[in-house]
């Protein structure tokens, strides 16, 4: 029989998130695309809900982790801060040790 641990991990700074995986993968878009309308399309969410959470993140985090431009005849644009590209890296590195850990801990139950 094939096993398999499931779980998502989140960061929280007084009971409000700071960072998960959704909001990663729209940083990660924003980065990518240098547009947070652009970055809400390619993840298939609305602009609003995009612009909820990095206005969460934004409000949660030491500094600010993206830089917005105001749209206009050029358009907008949305790019991470140095701060911000350090939060996705930290987050990607803790995920990446959490299923290590876990993946190791299902040995305890595959050897039972």
């Amino acid at each position: 029989m094939s096993y398999k641990i499931k779980s998502r991990i989140w960061i929280e700074s007084k009971s409000k998130v700071l960072l998960g995986e959704g909001r990663v993968q729209l940083l990660k878009a924003i980065d990518e695309t240098g547009s947070l309308s652009k970055a809400a399309k390619s993840i298939n969410i609305s602009y609003k809900k995009a612009w909820n959470l990095i206005d969460s993140v934004n409000k949660s985090a030491k500094q600010p982790v993206t830089i917005n431009s105001i749209g206009g005849k050029g358009g907008g644009g949305a790019e991470l801060t140095e701060y911000g590209k350090s939060l996705v890296k930290a987050f990607d590195e803790i995920n990446k040790e959490c299923w290590a850990f876990l993946d190791k801990q299902l040995e305890k139950i595959k050897a039972l």
